[in-house]
């Protein structure tokens, strides 16, 4: 799983994933973020900047936490995520990521830099 926001080590929600975790890497994928307030959204795009995030692996109980905190039910047309499947920008990694919808996310402020714990003038672990 691609995370980028508050489910990194050390942020507030890393907390869902750590006791299912085997292993962190580091990575990215092209896209945009976008400031929801207290957590961000990820529109994929290959011809976006580089997001930075880490690849967790985590076992299955573990993606069943993660979606619950999510709120995110595989096959529901009204998730406010969506999980896709998506590769490292530099890596072989690839895997699942939480995407929100390019439309909503367009009304949202821009996250430059890709990196949402150093989102520039913003409070780290919000």
């Amino acid at each position: 799983m691609f995370v980028y926001g508050t489910l990194l080590v050390g942020e507030r929600n890393h907390h869902v994933a750590q006791p299912h975790l085997i292993d962190v890497e580091s990575g990215s994928v092209k896209g945009y973020l976008y400031n929801v307030g207290a957590y961000p959204a990820l529109v994929l795009d290959e011809m976006g900047t580089e997001i930075v995030g880490e690849w967790i692996t985590v076992t299955e109980e573990g993606l069943r936490h993660m979606d619950l905190l999510e709120d995110y039910v595989e096959g529901r047309g009204h998730n406010l995520y969506e999980r896709v499947w998506v590769k490292d920008a530099g890596t072989e990694n690839e895997g699942f990521v939480y995407v929100f919808e390019a439309m909503k996310a367009s009304k949202l402020p821009l996250i430059e830099g890709g990196s949402w714990r150093h989102r520039h003038g913003e409070k780290e672990n919000c």
